[in-house]
């Protein structure tokens, strides 16, 4: 299995936190992390962090990574409806591989299909497009079932870092 984590961000308006918290862990952990987007840029966080992304969502594979994370912010609603990453993530969970989602993100989950039948947490205002895509809201901070993993905003983000590890050490 591989050793490096997909951290999915939006080119402008991530949450700084939700990526640069989580990171830090993953690589403590000794994961590489591999920065996707929808372009290869410099992507800018809502508090001002730049990171440069490395790779495009279409150039990847889920085979690559051991876990694939979407960073929130609100500039993550330019993947609730893309297509490209729905078909990623849906390879991804088909293969077991972790998924993770903060924020506002994992809506993107629920639209592509993944959710049904599955406990998800989001930002408040966004529940309901959970439960349209077939997930049970749990409002909880962070919300683990089975290889998925969900957190509601930028202050889980170093608990669902901690439990994105803790998928991946039991996958093993």
């Amino acid at each position: 299995m591989s050793n490096t984590i997909a951290m999915i961000i939006a080119g402008e308006q991530f949450r700084d936190e939700e990526l640069f918290v989580p990171q830090a862990l993953f690589e403590q952990q000794k994961y590489a992390v591999a920065i996707i987007g929808k372009e290869a840029t410099v992507a800018r966080g809502m508090l001002g962090g730049k990171v440069k992304i490395q790779r495009t969502i279409e150039d990847i594979h889920a085979d690559e990574f051991a876990a694939i994370v979407l960073v929130g912010g609100s500039g993550a609603t330019v993947f609730w409806d893309d297509i490209s990453l729905h078909t990623l993530l849906k390879e991804a969970y088909n293969k077991r591989r972790v998924i993770g989602a903060e924020c506002i993100a994992p809506v993107t989950l629920a639209n592509a299909g993944i959710l049904k039948g599955k406990k998800a947490t989001v930002w408040s205002s966004e529940s309901a497009q959970l439960i349209v895509g077939g997930a049970e809201y749990t409002a909880e901070k962070v919300t683990v079932d089975g290889n998925i993993v969900t957190a509601n905003g930028p202050q889980a983000a170093k608990a669902f870092a901690q439990a994105v590890l803790a998928v991946l050490k039991k996958q093993g």
